[in-house]
């Protein structure tokens, strides 16, 4: 039997999510079908304003309700370090760690030939240009341990290298082929804080 209109839109919408398949898209359409008004409401609210408030940080492209990121104003932090991520998302997992207390710039992606992502897609140029303004002493690049990934900071490393800048990777100890965003604060920590030169 064919769900109501709204409901197969609820779930048509639900599954373009990534990893919601049909089964996962059911079970969160009938939660929200059978809690309260008020908290549904208070879920679509939440959506409307993640979307409406937030944006990319103008100095590392991080996810940032006002022009600049709280870890770029952050006067705290060691504005001489920055660490190189893919995406927002792999920063919460190093700053769980404790052990990196320098800044970040967030690439948008990783260089992937065969899905025509080379360096004119990612924020490489906005990355040079900061290594260019500002006294940096060492970059980390915590690009995800798989092809794309080591593909990335090799091309990277060869940009930043003859700037006189130490350039770093996280040690061993995380998954090849794995996702930052997935690996246990431990290991993560560990790789971080016994990053070797990337040659």
């Amino acid at each position: 039997m064919q769900a109501a209109p709204s409901i197969q839109k609820l779930l048509d919408e639900l599954e373009r999510l990534p990893g919601i398949g049909p089964k996962s898209a059911q079970r969160i359409a009938y939660y929200i079908l059978n809690t309260s008004t008020d908290a549904a409401l208070e879920l679509s609210r939440a959506i409307e304003d993640v979307k409406s408030t937030v944006s990319f940080c103008t100095v590392c492209f991080n996810y940032a309700q006002e022009a600049v990121c709280e870890i770029c104003a952050s006067e705290k932090r060691d504005h001489s370090l920055i660490c190189v991520v893919s995406e927002p998302r792999d920063i919460p997992p190093i700053e769980r760690t404790g052990v990196f207390d320098g800044v970040y710039h967030v690439l948008g992606g990783a260089l992937s030939p065969m899905e025509g992502i080379g360096p004119e897609e990612l924020r490489i140029k906005e990355l040079m240009a900061r290594l260019a303004d500002e006294d940096i002493e060492e970059v980390v690049i915590a690009t995800d341990p798989n092809i794309e990934g080591e593909t990335t900071a090799a091309y990277l490393a060869r940009l930043i290298s003859p700037l006189g800048i130490t350039v770093t990777r996280p040690a061993s100890g995380l998954p090849v082929g794995g996702d930052l965003e997935f690996a246990d604060e431990v290991t993560l920590g560990r790789a971080i804080e016994e990053r070797r030169p990337v040659r």
